[in-house]
């Protein structure tokens, strides 16, 4: 029932507008809870203040020593397994000719910053990553209240690229945060959701063929990139379906995706039905 031929997937970004795009990897994803339980009930910061461990402050601290100044992830063995970019990636990185400048402007900040000896580009999509997603406790409501929390809660998820895995990473990533904490805190770590990178070869016939489509439909060169983002599934894909994953990437990276206001490009949806319909065409050739 689930014989196919290739399965196509159009859940990845453009590189840019108007530009056509074949997406050929896939970071995985590592999602981790972090909970930090200091006194039996929140406390009067002023009454205890100074006597008991505030469990925010510890969180943060321990969230601060994750990553180094250099950029690196502290986690032990957490980069034994990655596979490096190879010659051929990088060059075809720097054909992209990505503008620091523009994601500068765009996002509205001074300056870009991510882990020493990579260009921007590359540490978005080419190497693994980790972030807080979310941190909570204690009193967050309008106006004052001085308390002293019981319990801090943080969300870190990491980005993973061949050859880590998850489950491993997840284990090693519980060992070092408790090894950061405190005595003064309990320390309970949670694997929330994981699933593996993937990288496919640009040499099949289907990934070929899409190429083929989307430049067809778009009138332009097709470009080559992986996509910083997870979608857990398409390794499920290929390695029970035994069939080629192409990522016919069709969003921008404007769709504030994530965000308050997501949204899709008409233009992009017109040009997607095209290059879905040259797909089926060229495909159909083999």
């Amino acid at each position: 029932m689930l014989k196919c031929d290739s399965v196509l997937i159009s859940d990845t970004s453009l590189y840019a507008s108007g530009v056509p795009t074949i997406n050929y990897g896939l970071r995985g994803l590592c999602y981790m809870e972090v909970k930090l339980t200091g006194p039996n009930r929140d406390l009067h910061s002023g009454s205890f203040g100074g006597g008991v461990a505030n469990p925010i402050n510890e969180l943060a601290k321990i969230i601060s020593k994750l990553v180094d100044k250099n950029g690196k992830i502290t986690i032990p063995n957490f980069y034994k397994n990655v596979k490096k970019l190879s010659a051929k990636e990088r060059e075809n990185y720097k054909k992209l000719r990505f503008s620091d400048r523009q994601l500068e402007k765009e996002l509205d900040v001074k300056e870009l910053q991510g882990e020493n000896g990579y260009t921007t580009i590359e540490r978005l999509s080419g190497r693994p990553t980790l972030d807080c997603n979310g941190i909570y406790g204690g009193f967050t409501e309008e106006g004052a209240k001085t308390v002293l929390p019981s319990k801090a809660t943080a969300k870190i998820s990491m980005r993973l690229v061949p050859d880590q895995n998850p489950k491993i990473i997840a284990k090693e990533f519980a060992k070092h945060v408790k090894s950061l904490a405190p005595r003064s805190v309990k320390v309970e770590v949670k694997d929330l959701h994981g699933g593996l990178p993937i990288v496919m070869s640009l040499d099949d016939y289907a990934i070929k063929a899409a190429a083929k489509s989307v430049s067809k439909a778009f009138g332009k060169k097709t470009v080559y990139t992986r996509e910083g983002g997870s979608i857990p599934i398409v390794v499920d894909f290929a390695n029970q379906l035994k069939a080629p994953v192409v990522l016919m990437g069709l969003g921008l990276d404007t769709d504030n995706i994530h965000s308050p206001n997501e949204h899709f490009d008409l233009k992009s949806f017109e040009l997607g039905i095209l290059s879905s319909a040259y797909f089926l065409k060229e495909f159909s050739k083999q």
